[in-house]
Order: structure tokens, then C-alpha cells, then sequence
């Protein structure tokens, strides 16, 4: 049977097995964890992006649309967390309740989601510090060291360099974090807890400091016209028509929608939170507070933070711009505050692989102990008890991508991974309460099906908005773990073999 499910009561024994991951997170830790996540790719890059080629100074609406998928989403992962506290997130949650085929779809989509996003943060955290050591005149690197062979970067001293060999400070960054999180959760949680609040303080910074220089003409229009929905509104072209047209995602209402799932990419944070469940003191409490919590704190930053940005600057600036938070800063009379705002960048970028790395090892340390991958993925370091060997791999998988392959572009696979992931635990929370009601839920999804649902709508809405490639980049994707699952996954299964399957 493709679908045989794990025992809820055999995922709370491996929980409450104190030999194996140590419990050391308090809500708190989880929160910032959350926050470590979010604040940092969307709001010091996407946002520019998603202004200048979707939603124009609308894009703060784009931010408010995401954050309600993944309130939605958010719901549902915080009642699976407070009753299936275990490594693994969605993945988990996915075995307990649509079966073993779908846990393991969705665990392979958490690697576009994890380590794939790690890759591409890592090589935005790159051309920043090379940024900053060219402003300081410390560019004592190799040019050819910074970028992948196979891309052209432009910096702002006018070099172009096209013959690049390796992008050794994004394999730096991989490898340093990767040792962090090997010597242990609570040292990573510490280190990750000091980011955060670098970076929270600047962004502070720039709210308080840019409020004061917005130009209300930056906002007018505040949603910036299309063409193609004009027509649409006026009768001169059918839906699907605009659907696959060009003007379909570039600003206008369809552009807000796109514009949502392109900053989508930096709300996983309280997903990331999820995966840590297994290492909280008091999962079935602190679990519901860590997501909704870091959830709550980031979208108030993102709203406030977008619109400042494009009050300050038109966002026809932000095109093709790679640091447009220092673009916004430019029109105020505090220009010292780009090399701050960089330091934050920094930090956000850091705290963001940091959590995208102890993610995705805690998803293939679940995956591994139910057999559905080697065990070598589930050894946990005798000393610090971590799973050492599976953040070696991705140390590795994730440096060979920050290094040699472009991954900026990539930016839509994670979204698209991510959105799919938050549907199928939106479906898992509906077929648990029909299946197991009796199941203890410390914490419980209000107006089930209908929070559910709507989760589903919301999220497939923006899968829908995002371009033809990155559907067909995840299909190609899945298919590949479909092949391995039926290869090795399905004969090696812990709970088919328990069931006699």
C-alpha cells in the first residue's frame, strides 16, 4: 500500500525518547528562530523585485496577501505541532495522515524549500559583503572568486566580471554555518538570537529615520495600472487570454497576486520553527506561540518596512537594482546608514541560511529514521547530539550550488515548494480531525474546514501566479523522488515492514 500512515502513538514515543535530539528551545528561541527565517531575503531584496516588476508601491498589499496564506497555513501547522511534536514538519505531519507516498513528496519538496533556498541566500549574502568590501576599498579578493562560471555580475566599481570560477565567499558562509549547527541547537539558537536582534535594530533604524522623508507622490497611484486587465474589466479580452499574456503579474490586482508569491519566499520562517519541534522544552505549548508569534512580528515589519521603501524611492528605481534598500536610503539626508543597513543584510542573510540548513537536516534526520532514506542521515553526534552527518552532506549539496550554479533564479522553485507544502498540511488538518478526533490537541485550528480551505485557496492562488517554468522546474523535481522512492524508499520503510506490507 502506497499509503500506509506512522501511528501517532509510535511518533510521541520517538519524541519522548531522551536519547535522541536534545530539548533545549524555549518559545522564546522559537520565535526568534521564526524571525531568523523571515526578516531577510524578502524584506532586503524582494521587496525591490516584487515592487519594481509586479505590484509597484502596492507590494505592501502583496506582503499583507502572503501573510494570509500563511496565517492560514500557520493555523493549521501550529495544531500538528502542539499534537505530533517531532522532527520533521510537514513531513511528519503528512505520514500521520495522507500516508507514506505523500510524506515522502512533500519531504523531497522541503529540499527545494530548504536547501535550494539556502543556496540562493547564500550567493545574495555574497555580492552584498563583496559590496561592502568595494566601498571600503578591501576588494582583496579575486574577482574571479566571487561568482559561479556560469553568470555575469556587475559591481558597483564598474568591474564586470564574466569569467568567473567559483563563488567562494557563498561556499564560506555554507560551510561556517554548517559547523555552527553541528556543534549543537543551543549554540546555534544563541548565535542566531544575536542576528536577529542586529538586524531588527536597523530596520528600526530605517522605519523611524525614513518615515519622516516619504514623498506621497511615490504612492500615487498606489496600485499602478494594467492594460491587460483594463481590457479584461471592459469586455475586449476573455481571462485566460490575459492569464497567459504578458501583462498577466506585471502590476495591477494579477501583479499584487505575483508579487505575494514572489516575497513569499521569505515567509518560511515559522515553517522552519516546525522542523525544531522534536528540540522545544514544552512543544505543545511553546510550538503554537513560535509560529504564530514569528508570523505575527514579521508581517507588522514587512508592512510598515515595504512602504517606507517605496515612499522614499518611485520603485521604477528598484529595477535591476541589487541593493535597493540602499537605494531608498539614498533619498534621505543619512547616507552613513547604508553601511549599517548592509551589516543587517548580513546579518538577516546569515540568521536565514542558518535556519534553512537546520531545517532541512531535521527533515531528512525524520525521513532516515523511518527508513525512507540511508541512516546514515540519522546519526546523531554522540557529543552533541545533532545530526552531524546529514549537515556534512548538505554542507556539501548546499556549497556546490552556492558555488557553480547561478541560483538567483531559483527564488520561484523555493516559493512554489513552499506553497505546496502549505496545502498539503491545510488537507492534513481536515482529514485528522475527520480520522483521529480523539487525538489530544494542546492547541486547535479555529473554523475547521473552513480555515483549512481557505488556506488551500489562498495558496494555490499565488502557485498559480508564478511562471510556467517554475511549475515545470518542480514537476521535473518530483518526478526524480518519485523514482527514488519507489527505488529505495518503499523497500526500506520501517513502518511498511512493521505492517507487513
Amino acid at each position: 500500500m502506497l499509503f500506509v500512515k506512522k501511528p501517532i502513538t509510535q511518533l510521541i514515543s520517538e519524541a519522548d525518547n531522551g536519547k535522541e535530539l536534545k530539548r533545549s528551545l524555549n518559545y522564546a528561541s522559537l520565535i526568534a528562530l521564526g524571525v531568523g527565517a523571515i526578516i531577510g531575503a524578502g524584506l532586503f531584496s524582494l521587496t525591490g523585485i516584487a515592487a519594481a516588476d509586479n505590484a509597484g508601491p502596492a507590494v505592501t498589499i502583496s506582503f499583507v496577501v502572503a501573510a494570509v496564506g500563511c496565517m492560514f497555513a500557520g493555523l493549521c501547522y501550529a495544531e500538528f505541532s502542539s499534537m505530533i511534536p517531532v522532527a520533521g514538519s510537514a513531513y511528519t505531519y503528512s505520514y500521520a495522515t495522507m500516508g507514506e507516498f505523500i510524506a515522502w513528496i512533500i519531504g523531497w519538496d522541503l529540499v527545494l524549500e530548504y536547501a535550494l533556498g539556502a543556496a540562493t541566500v547564500s550567493v545574495s549574502w555574497s555580492r552584498y559583503l563583496v559590496e561592502f568590501l568595494i566601498n571600503h576599498d578591501l576588494d582583496f579578493i579575486p574577482y574571479e572568486l566571487l561568482s559561479s562560471p556560469f553568470e555575469t555580475l556587475s559591481l558597483s566599481n564598474g568591474v564586470v566580471i564574466d569569467n568567473g570560477v567559483i563563488n567562494l565567499p557563498a561556499i564560506f558562509i555554507v560551510m561556517l554555518l554548517s559547523f555552527v549547527l553541528i556543534n549543537g541547537t543551543r549554540k546555534s539558537a544563541v548565535t542566531n538570537n544575536l542576528l536577529v536582534i542586529l538586524k531588527l535594530s536597523v530596520v528600526f533604524v530605517f522605519v523611524i529615520v525614513g518615515w519622516k522623508y516619504i514623498n506621497p507622490a511615490n504612492h500615487e497611484p498606489f496600485v499602478i495600472p494594467n492594460p491587460g486587465e483594463t481590457a479584461l474589466i471592459e469586455g475586449k479580452t476573455g481571462f485566460w487570454a490575459f492569464l497567459g499574456s504578458e501583462n498577466f503579474g506585471h502590476y495591477g490586482i494579477s501583479g499584487i497576486l505575483r508579487g505575494a508569491a514572489v516575497v513569499f519566499f521569505a515567509f518560511i520562517g515559522f515553517d522552519a520553527v516546525s522542523t525544531a519541534a522534536q528540540e522545544a522544552k514544552n512543544p505543545k505549548r511553546d510550538m503554537p506561540i513560535g509560529i504564530l508569534g514569528s508570523l505575527l512580528v514579521c508581517t507588522l515589519l514587512y508592512v510598515v518596512f515595504s512602504f517606507v521603501m517605496t515612499g522614499l524611492a518611485n520603485y521604477k528605481e528598484f529595477i535591476n537594482d541589487a541593493k535597493p534598500v540602499a537605494t531608498a536610503i539614498a533619498h534621505t539626508p543619512y547616507l552613513w546608514l547604508q553601511d549599517g543597513i548592509i551589516i543587517a543584510i548580513l546579518a538577516g542573510y546569515t540568521s536565514v541560511i542558518l535556519v534553512m540548513l537546520l531545517g532541512q537536516s531535521r527533515v531528512f534526520y525524520a525521513m532516515s529514521h523511518d527508513g525512507l532514506l540511508p541512516r546514515f542521515f540519522s546519526h546523531v553526534h554522540s557529543k552533541f547530539r545533532t545530526p552531524y552527518k546529514t549537515n556534512l552532506f548538505f554542507m556539501i549539496f548546499v556549497s556546490l550550488f552556492a558555488g557553480f550554479v547561478p541560483v538567483s533564479d531559483l527564488g520561484h522553485m523555493v516559493s512554489i515548494g513552499t506553497l505546496f507544502a502549505f496545502i498539503l498540511v491545510c488537507i492534513g488538518v481536515i482529514i485528522m480531525r475527520k480520522t483521529m478526533p480523539e487525538v489530544p490537541r494542546k492547541f486547535k485550528t479555529p473554523l475547521v474546514p473552513t480555515i483549512p480551505v481557505l488556506g488551500i485557496v489562498v495558496c494555490f492562488a499565488m502557485m498559480v501566479s508564478l511562471p510556467k517554468e517554475s511549475w515545470e522546474r518542480l514537476i521535473i523535481w518530483m518526478a526524480l523522488g518519485i523514482v527514488i522512492y519507489f527505488m529505495y524508499s518503499r523497500k526500506h520503510s520501517f513502518v511498511r515492514k512493521g505492517a507487513g506490507k
